[in-house]
């Protein structure tokens, strides 16, 4: 597909427009313009034009993020960015790590729901500095609305379309300056599809229902508490492997996953110029995955994080440069227990590791010309080799429009608990000699901005070592290890964005990526699997009067995959294959019949396009909703 087609329609998600602000991009908030990062932004706006119903659909619009679907709604999501790993990419809902301890710290996007939203940031590259582990490919944050300041709203929308799709949401905001609640439920369902393929198994179907709730209060002129909870359950049917030949197979499998998490917090010195700002904090995660084939329970696996930190900035002037001097501190400690029934108990664990963690940063504001960022973390682990990580950022505004980025920066990601101590012990055994993955990345781009159009390219390399990779003993166990050899990430996104008229956006982007992964110093490097090479996305959103509309397509070039169902008795290999290229069509179509009444229909795989995210899993084709939604205030 050529890039000149996308860069002809404008658009650009990298980089938030000129005065908003980026969350993640630092320890505090910064202007998006003084942010020398990779970002892409979703606000509400956007959100609820598109109509995606999970916040996997919107990141597969970004540039350098590639999704691979085992199935449709609620299957399980895998997010690559810039062609990092799947447990590499941190998931932060409301400031509250969302990683799940019971499921190897994978981020559950397949479960993250875009209803109710206020935002969806994601920043690209390893951000691990300022965030720690598993933020090695990059951190996607997700944000409830802000009621401080926010009146009073309120919505409810309803939903019904193909595999009996049914969803509902309603979500109520309400603030002054002083004081605000926003609450929010949101439940989805549907029958979903086979997704073995095939057209002779039975569905497989998804359900969730996530709540929310925060709250905020500024009793003084210059201090804030704030508490938020968010509540998931989630339950997922899928095909898992026929017991007696392990192929692929039209099982009875389901997972139901409930996980519930509650953060508070207090601060002083609010405003951005306060010469002084402190935060103390805290954090509880608790998550449960249960599996069962039918009605027969096989195992179950619980999670629990608990996390402090404080944080303190220093904000001056020397001459005509503002500084801000950022120290932080955390600690964290995580559980993680298995029970079975599928083993007779043989897979029974209870285990805990913890960590301590100190962060400081340095932000400079060089007059209009130039911003510098500076950051270094020394995580100390009980359980393996401790780490530090740097991270180092600048960008130049050569002219009013035009201004150039470049930054270095490091990411590590801890083992999980399954790689350190096993699952089965007759077949997968742990390693407890394991270290942390490490990423060191560059990155360097232009940008081009106006009240109209934006433009920018941006080329980034990472390297990663310490890979954790599955061994086969010749016990004929399998295991766990840190590979010896260097693994490249390199490529290239061009972003653009236009806005012709006034409430139109058009966004575009492209990304070519070249992933090699090396297992073993001096040997080949083969090409990473479930990462195309060419990956664009078009996308916009419009409003006029009574009218809404969103429009987005997505290309995945082709890709390579596993097919494990495939198995050379000598060689004992399985053969790589050869995924195809897809496009992905959708469109929303929104129309307010009053002015608190609004009727909607949109659409999805609006091409019907056959395709797979991984390989022997299909995805739905062609599908079509209609609802309503009511709304009160602004």
């Amino acid at each position: 597909m050529p890039i000149s087609f996308f860069l002809a329609a404008a658009a650009a998600v990298t980089g938030a427009a000129d005065g908003d602000i980026l969350v993640t991009a630092s320890l505090e908030p910064v202007l998006a313009q003084n942010a020398a990062v990779s970002a892409t932004v979703f606000d509400e706006k956007r959100i609820n034009a598109l109509g995606e119903p999970f916040a996997v659909d919107l990141l597969r619009f970004t540039p350098g993020v590639s999704v691979s679907a085992s199935g449709g709604y609620g299957s399980q999501a895998d997010i690559r960015i810039r062609g990092s790993e799947a447990r590499h990419s941190l998931l932060v809902i409301d400031g509250i790590s969302f990683n799940d301890p019971a499921a190897s710290n994978l981020a559950r996007f397949e479960q993250v729901t875009n209803d109710s939203l206020g935002r969806i940031e994601i920043v690209t590259g390893p951000q691990s500095a300022l965030w720690g582990s598993e933020a090695l490919g990059g951190v996607v944050a997700v944000s409830s609305p802000d009621p401080i300041g926010a009146g009073l709203r309120a919505r409810a929308a309803a939903e019904y379309g193909s595999d009996d799709f049914r969803r509902g949401s309603a979500a109520l905001v309400t603030g002054t300056d002083k004081a605000g609640v926003s609450a929010s439920a949101a439940w989805s369902k549907g029958d979903g599809i086979d997704i073995l393929g095939g057209g002779t198994g039975d569905k497989d179907g998804f359900e969730n229902l996530t709540l929310n709730l925060k709250a905020v209060a500024r009793p003084g002129s210059d201090g804030e508490l704030g508490i938020v909870g968010r509540y998931v359950r989630a339950e997922v049917e899928f095909d898992g492997t026929d017991p007696n030949t392990f192929l692929r197979a039209d099982t009875g499998d389901a997972s139901r996953t409930n996980t519930g998490a509650i953060r508070a917090w207090g601060r002083l010195g609010l405003a951005p110029d306060a010469p002084w700002s402190f935060e103390v904090g805290g954090q509880y995660l608790h998550s449960r995955n249960r599996n069962r084939d039918g009605a027969t329970a096989l195992n179950a696996s619980t999670g629990d994080r608990l996390k402090l930190d404080a944080q303190l900035i220093r904000r001056f002037t020397a001459g005509d440069t503002p500084h801000s001097l950022i120290a932080r501190i955390e600690r964290e400690d995580e559980e993680y227990d298995t029970r079975d029934q599928q083993y007779f108990g043989a897979t029974d664990k209870n285990v805990t590791r913890g960590r301590y963690a100190v962060v400081g940063e340095w932000r400079g504001d060089w007059g209009t010309l130039l911003s510098t960022d500076v950051a270094v973390r020394h995580d100390s682990f009980n359980r393996f080799k401790d780490a530090t990580t740097w991270r180092a950022n600048a960008i130049v505004h050569l002219t009013e429009n035009l201004s150039a980025h470049a930054g270095y920066g490091e990411g590590i990601s801890q083992p999980s608990f399954v790689d350190l101590y096993g699952f089965f012990p007759g077949s997968f055994v742990g390693n407890p000699a394991l270290r942390p993955e490490r990423s060191q990345g560059y990155e360097a781009g232009l940008s081009w901005s106006d009240q109209m159009f934006s433009l920018g390219v941006t080329a980034f390399s990472n390297r990663l070592t310490n890979e954790i990779v599955t061994v086969f003993l010749p016990s004929f166990l399998s295991s766990t290890e840190n590979a010896d050899g260097k693994s490249r990430r390199r490529g290239i996104e061009l972003t653009g964005e236009v806005r012709p008229v006034e409430g139109l956006r058009i966004s575009a982007n492209y990304t070519y990526l070249d992933a090699q992964q090396q297992r073993v110093t001096g040997t080949a490097q083969l090409r990473e699997q479930r990462r195309p090479k060419g990956s664009a996305n078009l996308f916009a959103d419009y409003e006029t009067g009574p009218l809404t509309l969103g429009a987005s397509f997505a290309y995945v070039g082709k890709r390579k995959d596993t097919d494990f169902d495939i198995f050379d008795p000598v060689t004992f290999e399985s053969p790589v294959v050869t995924l195809g290229s897809y496009v992905l069509a959708g469109a929303r179509v929104a129309y307010a019949i009053t002015p608190n009444i609004e009727a909607f229909g949109r659409i999805e795989n609006a091409f019907d396009d056959k395709y797979q995210d991984a390989v022997g899993y299909a995805t739905p084709g062609r599908t079509m909703y209609a609802g309503f939604r009511v709304r009160l205030g602004d």
